[in-house]
């Protein structure tokens, strides 16, 4: 059975591109909640689906290495790796007893490898493309940070978070699962979605990859019943009325086509869509429609504009309307600009628990300055709590004296 490869194994099975870790950090980008389909297969190794096949992903300071395994349709099938055009879409879903024998198969006979291959330069553009690698995140950290001080002590250590590029299905899909829950649970469900309708990529280490769900899997009258089943629960109903009504009203292409629509307007449409809210539609709009400036507001960021922007403290506000909504959005984007929604993945993932480690080094890293002033706040505060309780023993003596005279007069 072929094995999840890992660098050390040779260089000769991987290919390369230069990138700076401060560009992107695979392990900040790959676990901040934006795609729930990577996996750390090994230290330092991130392996998921990209394109219909299956990629481990690992770097050293200056440069990003990638392997792509050969799937099951190495017979010279190609449907899935037409760059950025909803591969999902692309790929028809196979029934279990051909997963089966498909895995029976691969078991029999392991998955090859191929090292170097024709389609070299076309990879090495869909990896671009899918973490965005034109732009340059080291000239937003600095206008970020000249801008927002606040950005600028976070960014010296949770450097590197880019906004993935994903296939418009399967990022949809995905966050309208993310309904009331969190980033694990989101994961498994995500996982037993592509494993009960998507087409099986390949297997290693006893690890099925499959390819996220066409639309129309996803339409089918039988999986609501069946997502029910595997513990979707409401948002099951959701999952398979969105794609039809995708299907039936719009169109198989109509979700790639919104990243050529102004944001609003996207944003708008996807509205339209049943289980799908205004932030989930920032979501997609930010995550895969090319839609930059969008900011999607949940209860995380809310905290986060109050806690540390003191943005609407005391208004007593306890929900996140439409009004709220687009109000947050806005002072973040005449904050940090265009990418406003970059600069805030950055805040929302260094506020996350799973890396608060990292958070932790930041008070190890305060400037001088700021401890100083802190420590000079502390001894100013001392002096005046002591200077006030010699004043009010003073007055508690002068208090006592003047009683004492009174009792005096009286007798």
């Amino acid at each position: 059975m072929a094995k999840h490869t890992v660098l050390s194994s040779g260089a000769k099975l991987w290919r390369s591109l230069a990138c700076a870790k401060s560009e992107l950090r695979l392990d900040l980008t790959l676990a901040c909640g934006q795609s729930f389909r990577w996996r750390e297969t090994a230290e330092g190794h991130w392996t998921g689906v990209i394109g219909g096949r299956v990629w481990t992903l690992t770097q050293t300071d200056d440069t990003l290495w990638y392997h792509i395994y050969q799937s099951l349709d190495r017979q010279g099938e190609t449907s899935g790796r037409k760059k950025g055009a909803g591969v999902s879409l692309q790929l028809e879903n196979k029934s279990d007893n051909s997963f089966k024998e498909a895995v029976k198969k691969e078991e029999e006979e392991p998955v090859a490898v191929t090292p170097v291959h024709q389609d070299t330069k076309e990879d090495e553009e869909m990896l671009r493309d899918y973490f965005q690698l034109n732009v340059k995140l080291g000239d937003l950290y600095k206008e970020w940070g000249a801008a927002d001080p606040h950005f600028k002590h976070i960014a010296d250590i949770f450097t590197g978070i880019r906004m993935l590029r994903q296939d418009p299905t399967e990022c949809l899909f995905s966050f309208i699962c993310t309904s009331n829950n969190h980033i694990t649970r989101i994961q498994g469900m995500v996982e037993r979605l592509c494993q009960s309708l998507g087409a099986p990529l390949c297997q290693l280490d006893q690890t099925s990859y499959h390819n996220f769900p066409s639309l129309s899997a996803l339409a089918d009258t039988s999986v609501e019943a069946r997502l029910r089943d595997l513990g979707f629960g409401y948002r099951a109903r959701f999952l398979q009325q969105s794609a039809k009504q995708i299907l039936d009203t719009h169109g198989i292409h109509w979700l790639e086509g919104l990243r050529s629509a102004p944001y609003l307007q996207a944003r708008d449409a996807l509205r339209t869509l049943p289980g799908v809210g205004t932030k989930v539609a920032d979501c997609v709009c930010l995550m895969s429609l090319d839609k930059a400036e969008a900011v999607p507001i949940d209860t995380h960021v809310w905290q986060i504009a109050r806690r540390d922007y003191n943005y609407g403290s005391g208004n007593g506000q306890k929900t996140i309307t439409d009004k709220l909504h687009r109000d947050i959005g806005d002072f973040f984007r005449k904050l940090w600009g265009p990418y406003a929604g970059w600069a805030q993945s950055v805040l929302f993932c260094a506020d996350l628990k799973k890396f608060q480690n990292l958070k932790e080094m930041l008070h190890m890293k305060r400037p001088k300055k700021e401890e100083n002033d802190e420590e000079e706040l502390t001894v100013a505060g001392k002096k005046t709590k002591i200077k006030k309780e010699k004043m009010d023993t003073v007055k508690n003596i002068k208090a006592k004296a003047g009683h004492h005279k009174k009792a005096k007069k009286s007798a």
